[in-house]
């Protein structure tokens, strides 16, 4: 049993968008629990990230801030053309590993608030509360559920059934690799720097994030890659998600388990379409990792007691930069809007909805601008 008056919220998915909202409304107040699927802690999806300023912001809200040496900086941008020509920009930033920032925010929650091994299944409105049914037979009630369970939310799907992200015609291959594994002449090319290569159709990006612990000193970090390809629809973009067991997947491959054949194959393209010191990165990559480009802008974002963030909410293509800043953004205007509710909570959720649902939708247009600009037109099958 929970105070009457201290407000609960019960979070759906245990992602970085969960753990963002879960700070924040603990920040002011509130009592949190967080539910995940996943029955253990979930791994470093996504290699890194560029530290937006959303990120920080919503870390300085919620009194866990990170530390000074959190990153690795870099003190610009290289593009570079398919013959090895460089173009240089002075265009400052700092890189983060998903696993880090994953981390730190799991640290700062704290062990009792997370419940893992939670499968959603229902939810039931009543007034001014909110009911949680769950696969393992719990039911959790409160003030406010917050969906943070990411693009194929199953929150989502009951507020707004057939509603679900559009493919937009290509993917993400990923990869991370030791910096100590890079050879001296991709080392010396991508020393401080956030590299590009863009052909036709495709485009490759780059960047050092801290080591699996957090090391930051040089050579002890690791290299980030990304590079997007178009995967036409059907048997191509099948293939590309069946593991190595015969499993089918449906939106992406974690490391580890991308069949040989499809391996070589990226290896190949590598090989063919970039410069060579960036290729490397591809083909001295032993586990590769797959996800498609999705797009989705949800009409709503508050049902009631129920609210969709992050990517529940809105799917916005990787080139933005601001998926991990999305999910923060929508966290911390969370927490300012209940913190004032000066006219009791559901007041405070029209205004957080009025301010997130347009800056959401810009977003996710923006990602597509972008992707049409540096893919083409590569219409889903």
């Amino acid at each position: 049993m929970h105070p009457t008056s201290t407000p609960r919220a019960v979070i759906i998915g245990g992602s970085l968008g969960g753990l963002f909202t879960a700070l924040c409304l603990r920040a002011i107040g509130w009592h949190v629990d967080v539910f995940e699927r996943s029955p253990q802690a979930l791994d470093s999806r996504g290699g890194g990230l560029v530290l937006q300023p959303d990120v920080a912001d919503a870390l300085a809200f919620a009194g866990a801030p990170l530390p000074e040496d959190f990153g690795v900086p870099s003190g610009g941008r290289i593009f570079v053309t398919r013959s090895g020509d460089v173009r240089r920009v002075y265009m400052p930033q700092t890189q983060i590993a998903w696993n880090g920032l994953y981390g730190h925010m799991r640290h700062a929650l704290g062990p009792r608030a997370v419940h893992a091994g939670e499968t959603f299944l229902a939810l039931r409105q009543h007034g001014a509360r909110v009911t949680a049914c769950f696969a393992s037979g719990r039911t959790e009630t409160a003030d406010l559920l917050v969906a943070a369970d990411g693009p194929l939310s199953t929150v989502r799907a009951q507020l707004l059934p057939g509603a679900a992200p559009a493919y937009a015609g290509y993917a993400a291959w990923r990869g991370v690799l030791p910096e100590s594994a890079l050879p001296d002449a991709t080392r010396q090319l991508l020393h401080n720097t956030f590299a590009f290569e863009e052909g036709h159709g495709h485009q490759l990006l780059t960047y050092l994030i801290p080591g699996e612990n957090g090391e930051t000193a040089p050579g002890q970090r690791r290299q980030n890659w990304v590079w997007y390809r178009p995967l036409p629809g059907g048997p191509a973009r099948d293939a590309a998600l069946r593991d190595r067991v015969g499993h089918q997947h449906l939106h992406s491959l974690p490391p580890g388990v991308m069949r040989d054949g499809e391996i070589d194959g990226l290896r190949h393209a590598a090989r063919r379409d970039l410069a060579p010191d960036l290729a490397t990165l591809v083909t001295g990559t032993p586990d590769p990792f797959l996800q498609l480009i999705h797009d989705y802008e949800a009409p709503r974002m508050v049902f009631g007691r129920v609210v969709l963030t992050g990517d529940a909410a809105f799917v916005a293509r990787p080139h933005t930069g601001a998926g991990a800043g999305k999910a923060a953004g929508n966290a911390v205007a969370l927490g300012r809007a209940l913190h004032a509710n000066r006219g009791g909570i559901d007041a405070a959720l029209s205004l957080w909805e009025r301010t997130q649902l347009p800056a959401g939708a810009q977003l996710v247009r923006w990602g597509m601008a972008l992707g049409t600009r540096i893919m083409g037109r590569h219409d889903a099958a």
